[in-house]
């Protein structure tokens, strides 16, 4: 590999796709896969301001700034651009708050320090933190409500993760860099713990800057199936559900903007739930024991098929039958009792 040159260059590209529009809502009910989409957004007023420089798009920010203090990731000087764990396995970060502005003026006074520590607001809420910038910068996506975030930072680099909503991600500044993977490719990430995250979801181990192979050899397999979109601003890419992503922010200064929302009915409850509560029911049983209970998970969950429930009458099926919200609550409540003992 030359000198300066990435492990990650040389992967396939995320196809690209000519979508207007007013023709993206159609295009994100049919899409499996991740597309790009390039100068999506170009027409935003917070990709112009972008584009005249980084203090008219400070400005632009904090003029829609709602008074109040923003929270924010701060690494250590000279740590690098990686938002991750520590040698313990605590977090190489800290969280701090303050007012926007002060937080973007620390971001724009670094750059160009070779020691400068990571600054990066993540996820912050459009609505709850902005008055009238997600009115200013919308995109038509038909009946969908989602989740509308801002992420805000200089050189990022955010560990290979999934995300269980549909995801669509604009470049407004600077250059962002995804590498993604199919979701059946977890085995060759090397995920970390569960419950002890950066930021709420597992992560890969992996350095995608300086990977380790012989510690991780699997990872060879994962980059067979990766796939590398970089974006200017503007730019968008539509990832998947569960699609596993690594992010990097490749400017001096970038904001990101994101979409997330599911097309699963809002009653039901969360997998991720289920899989925590499997680890504390079954995953510690003698291994007898755990054979019968995946056959019954396969019964009545995975395969679900007709022969669970068509010898019973249409009304004595209860749960059996397709969920509605009334017993989606009865499960619920019978899952509070127990956890409550």
């Amino acid at each position: 590999m030359a000198e300066g040159e990435s492990l990650l260059d040389g992967l396939p590209r995320v196809p690209e796709q000519l979508v207007t529009p007013g023709a993206l809502d159609a295009k994100l009910s049919e899409a499996q896969k991740p597309f790009v989409v390039r100068g999506l957004a170009a027409h935003w007023p917070l990709v112009e301001a972008a584009n005249a420089g980084d203090a008219m798009v400070r400005n632009y920010l904090v003029e829609h700034a709602r008074p109040r203090s923003f929270p924010v990731n701060i690494g250590e000087p000279g740590g690098g651009d990686r938002l991750f764990y520590d040698a313990q396995m605590g977090m190489n970060f800290r969280m701090a708050q303050g007012p926007l502005g002060e937080i973007i003026d620390g971001i724009l006074a670094n750059i160009g320090k070779p020691d400068a520590p990571v600054i990066y607001l993540s996820s912050i809420d459009m609505d709850g933190y902005f008055d009238g910038l997600r009115e200013e910068n919308r995109l038509p996506l038909g009946n969908r409500v989602p989740i509308e975030s801002v992420w805000i930072g200089g050189r990022t680099r955010i560990a290979a993760h999934n995300d269980v909503p549909h995801n669509l991600a604009i470049c407004a500044t600077g250059r962002r860099r995804f590498t993604l993977f199919p979701p059946e490719e977890f085995p060759n990430l090397y995920l970390g713990p569960l419950e002890n995250t950066p930021a709420g979801r597992t992560v890969s181990m992996v350095d995608f800057a300086a990977p380790d192979f012989s510690l991780h050899p699997r990872f060879r397999n994962a980059l067979e199936c990766a796939q590398v979109a970089d974006l200017a601003p503007g730019d968008a890419i539509f990832i998947p559900s569960l699609w596993w992503h690594h992010v990097e922010g490749l400017a001096p200064f970038n904001i990101l903007v994101n979409y997330w929302w599911s097309d699963a009915p809002s009653f039901l409850g969360k997998p991720e739930d289920a899989l925590f509560h499997a680890i504390l029911a079954l995953r510690d049983l003698p291994d007898a024991d755990k054979a019968r209970w995946r056959a019954l998970f396969d019964h009545y969950v995975f395969a679900n098929g007709a022969e669970v429930t068509q010898h019973l009458p249409p009304d004595a099926r209860g749960i059996l039958a397709p969920l509605t919200p009334h017993s989606a609550g009865q499960i619920r409540a019978r899952l509070l009792r127990s956890l409550s003992r």
